[in-house]
């Protein structure tokens, strides 16, 4: 019996599928600029304050006319000027037409622009116009895209720039949101240094931390990096129970395999109640979740590109649902193999790959050749995954495959 062959193997979607029943969504809010609001998740339902437009403007730049007194062989003489903020005072004599730019007041009496390409100006100033138009041509009614106290953002919105311009037109300056969820992130082993230290015999550079912690800043979230915790069973106590007490999450890498030092296992059951899974999954089988007695806790694997895969697939997934966000599958596509690729039943396999559109087809080829749990070019050359399904062999070239696209956590 291989590796992969082995039984008890949880699922990924039974994995996600746990997650979001253990998880519970933040409720605690707070209201903050409309220009802070980004990337925030709305609290309530906002309604509009106002109108938008808030009063008939023009479309185009050109002339406003009223199509009762409109005659296509009529020298229109130029009654006044209606700018953007400098309408124009008065009613329009409909044997006359008002100079109108975009964005400014329809004269009362005008009910259609003709653009100014359809304009003929003559030396006395006189216009006379090329086409006929129709009543309310290039003519943006008031509340037509919004009507005062319409719903324009629901609950549960994580907002976008066009929400924001959206909400700005309608008047909003504050929004209600979900308090930031906040996540502690810990690194634990001896052999981990910081990125510009001296590197020992044995020693690694802890990559895991600020690939971890970019994904999570993707997220939106606040993050508290404890930095690196040595294999010390005090220590680990100390910095879990200070991270417990200060976080909604606390994620780790490492630690959570088989044959790793049994005081991670001891300390985190003994805190609470964590449940240690090997996923169906490639790479990252191992991985712990669970509920310590403030916190949610997240536990990676320690292999870099594991750490990332199941970060991204199911950790960030749990902390979707806290954000109240929920569940959000990345997009798939069918593709077709560039390459051959190795795969041995028993466990849904993500290989990392990039994808084009040549000729209209979807073409995928695995990023690197290598694609061991360490080799991380093969994540920063990637675009996608290839998921090649739980019991499926290897891949010849020219076989469809489906690719799950990198959202925004990776892209």
């Amino acid at each position: 019996m291989g590796c992969c062959d082995q039984p008890g193997l949880m699922p990924l979607e039974d994995g996600i599928s746990n997650i979001l029943k253990l998880v519970s969504a933040n409720q605690q809010t707070e209201t903050v600029p409309l220009e802070e609001s980004h990337n925030r998740v709305t609290a309530s339902e906002i309604r509009s304050l106002c109108n938008a437009p808030g009063f008939d403007n023009s479309a185009m730049d050109g002339y406003a006319i009223a199509m009762s007194g409109f005659a296509l062989a009529h020298a229109f003489e130029v009654q006044g000027k209606s700018f953007a903020g400098d309408p124009f005072q008065g009613s329009l004599d409909p044997s006359k037409t008002i100079r109108i730019m975009t964005g400014a007041v329809m004269p009362e009496g005008a009910d259609a622009v003709i653009m100014q390409e359809n304009a003929i100006v003559s030396d006395q100033g006189t216009v006379q116009f090329t086409s006929t138009p129709k009543p309310g041509d290039n003519v943006r009614r008031i509340g037509e895209d919004i009507q005062q106290g319409q719903i324009v953002v629901q609950p549960n919105t994580r907002i976008k720039p066009a929400h924001i311009a959206l909400l700005a037109s309608a008047g909003i300056d504050q929004v209600v949101v979900y308090r930031k969820t906040l996540v502690g992130l810990l690194s634990t082993g001896d052999e981990l240094k910081t990125p510009g230290q001296m590197l020992n015999l044995g020693d690694i550079y802890n990559s895991n931390g600020p690939s971890i912690k970019s994904m999570l800043q993707r997220l939106n979230v606040e993050v508290i990096d404890y930095g690196i915790i040595p294999d010390d069973r005090d220590l680990f106590r100390e910095a879990f129970s200070l991270a417990d007490q200060q976080c909604d999450f606390v994620v780790t890498s490492g630690g959570v395999s088989v044959g790793e030092a049994d005081y991670t296992k001891e300390v985190l059951e003994e805190m609470g109640s964590i449940d240690f899974w090997k996923l169906a999954i490639k790479p990252g089988k191992p991985f712990a979740f669970g509920k310590l007695p403030n916190s949610y806790f997240i536990g990676l694997p320690g292999n870099p590109v594991s750490a990332a895969v199941t970060f991204h697939l199911l950790a960030a997934q749990a902390i979707r649902q806290h954000q109240n966000i929920g569940y959000s599958p990345m997009q798939t596509l069918p593709a077709i193999a560039l390459n051959s690729f190795k795969k041995t039943p028993g466990r849904m396999d993500f290989q990392r790959g990039s994808w084009t559109v040549n000729n209209d087809i979807i073409e995928v080829e695995t990023a690197t050749a290598g694609q061991g749990s360490h080799i991380l070019s093969s994540m920063a050359n990637a675009n996608c995954y290839i998921a090649l399904e739980q019991d499926r062999g290897p891949v010849n070239a020219g076989e469809n495959v489906t690719i799950w696209l990198f959202d925004e956590i990776l892209n």
